[in-house]
Formats: structure tokens, sequence, C-alpha cells
């Protein structure tokens, strides 16, 4: 009896560590439990809360949720493949930001973003690095069902899967010129942040993870 409990024991503890990455490099963002290592810039308040079932339910307004960390997982990161599921409903808009920074209203002007939106009137649709190399008209999910959205940064390279599948990639040229509008819009290093669009838009995010990669040459 002793030794069914301790394998048992065993089992649990080996299938929690898999669960968390933890033997794999992989960092939990978001558990579903709670928010620590988040902040909202409260632009609009109270957009983002937790579902009775886990999940991250964005709706409101404009705001963003930015990834600040916690004493062992730190907020800034250069190559990363970063994964979160994704669920988004009709006529919604979203946004995953990536080597951005805490700001406290207005669009993020750091960073990369990575569009979330299946049938929102924006052409721009999920998969799109914003404005830089966009998914247009067709978007690569269904509403109202969750996929998994894999953000992977190596250098100036910049892929974006869709299930397991490349729907999107993009190389910053040497010559890179910003944006107009966002002169910091560029590869470099820097955190995650959630977007909450606008007050129509609702959208979930659960199971949010990020894997550091080796900096390259």
């Amino acid at each position: 009896m002793k030794l069914a409990i301790t394998l048992t024991t065993l089992a649990l503890t080996v299938a929690t560590s898999l669960y968390s990455g933890k033997n794999q490099g992989w960092q939990i963002l978001f558990d579903g439990r709670s928010l620590d290592g988040w902040e909202s810039n409260e632009e609009t308040a109270n957009v983002f809360s937790i579902t009775a079932n886990g999940a991250l339910m964005v709706e409101g307004g404009r705001a963003h949720l930015f990834w600040l960390g916690l004493d062992q997982t730190p907020a800034t990161f250069t190559n990363f493949e970063l994964r979160a599921e994704v669920k988004t409903t009709q006529n919604s808009n979203s946004g995953i930001f990536f080597h951005t920074r805490f700001q406290e209203k207005g669009w993020p002007q750091y960073g990369l973003e990575a569009q979330v939106n299946s049938s929102h009137k924006d052409a721009r649709k999920t998969g799109s690095i914003y404005a830089l190399k966009d998914v247009l008209d067709v978007p690569p999910h269904p509403d109202d069902t969750w996929f998994e959205y894999t953000i992977r940064v190596e250098g100036k390279s910049v892929s974006i899967c869709i299930d397991g599948t490349e729907v999107n990639s993009y190389t910053e040229p040497e010559n890179f010129i910003p944006l107009e509008n966002r002169p910091t819009t560029r590869l470099d290093s820097g955190t995650f942040a959630l977007q909450a669009h606008d007050p129509k838009s609702l959208i979930y995010y659960r199971n949010i993870r990020v894997k550091p990669l080796p900096l390259t040459e």
C-alpha cells in the first residue's frame, strides 16, 4: 500500500511538472487563477477579469494588460516563443504586443502587435504583424473556438503560427524605417501586453506561457 501511494504521488508530481512546463523551459504567465505579475494601465477600468472556468476575459473598452513579471520571471524578453490559447467572438478585436513596455494610456508605442481578429471590420486578421506584414481579409480561425496562438522571435525574424501551422512570417530589414506615427515600432526587447480594443469586443485568453530562447548573433 505504501509503495502504491508513493508511486501515485510521484506520477502526480511528474504530471504537474510537465503541465507547468518547467522541465521544458516554459514560464507560465497566466494560469487561470490570478493576474499576479500583470498590470492593467486602467485607461478603461475593469476590462480584464477571470472567468469561473479559468479564462482571462477581455471586454469593456480600450486598455492594455502588461506583463511586469514575478521575482523569478523577469519581464524583459528578446528571443522567445510565446503560446496562448485564444477565443474570439463575433466582431471583436484584440492583440498581443511583444517587445513593448508599460504606458499609462493609448495604443502601445513600443514593440510589435500580433493581431487577434476573425470577424471585426478591420481587414487585418489574426496572424498579422500589425501594419508591418498583414494577413488580410481571410482569418486563419473561426470565432467561438479556442485556438493556439504561437509567436516566435529569433533575432530580427518573427514567425506566427495558428494551431501549429505558420500563417505569417516577417524579417525586419537592415535598413528598416519605422512607421511614421510609431517610430519605436521595431524588434528590440521588452515585455508582453494584451489589448482590450473597444467596448464591443469580447476576447478570451488562457494558458499563456513563454519560453526564452538563446540570443542570436
